[in-house]
């Protein structure tokens, strides 16, 4: 039983990791946002805000996996189970508010590219 326990939370290990390691941001945003003057330009930032509000609603439903793995195997994590519940619910709010804010983002510059001229 103890095996099984240490196998489950090793194989969570690279998700958890892999929730640090990413930028929402991968493109130079400040570069990008400075120079955006034609519809195109303001397509491709609504594009990375749409792509980058996928990646945070797969955050969420990842999240939203381990609070359900960790409430249904809750005896499995003792003490700590809560303090576990309670950072996958932080990480899904987080996660949550960085999807709206990034859609939001990207109808804001498609309201702008339908207004440029070129």
């Amino acid at each position: 039983m103890k095996r099984k326990t240490l196998l489950a939370i090793l194989a969570l290990i690279p998700l958890l990791i892999s929730c640090a390691a990413q930028s929402p941001h991968p493109m130079e945003m400040a570069s990008a946002l400075q120079s955006a003057k034609t519809r195109a330009d303001h397509e491709a930032l609504a594009k990375h805000y749409e792509e980058a509000a996928a990646e945070m609603q797969t955050k969420v439903d990842e999240h939203k996996q381990l609070l359900a793995h960790y409430e249904r195997e809750r005896y499995l994590y003792a003490k700590q189970w809560p303090a576990m519940a309670d950072h996958c619910r932080n990480l899904i709010r987080f996660y949550e508010g960085a999807t709206q804010e990034n859609r939001q983002m990207a109808e804001l510059h498609r309201a702008v590219a339908a207004n440029v001229n070129s």
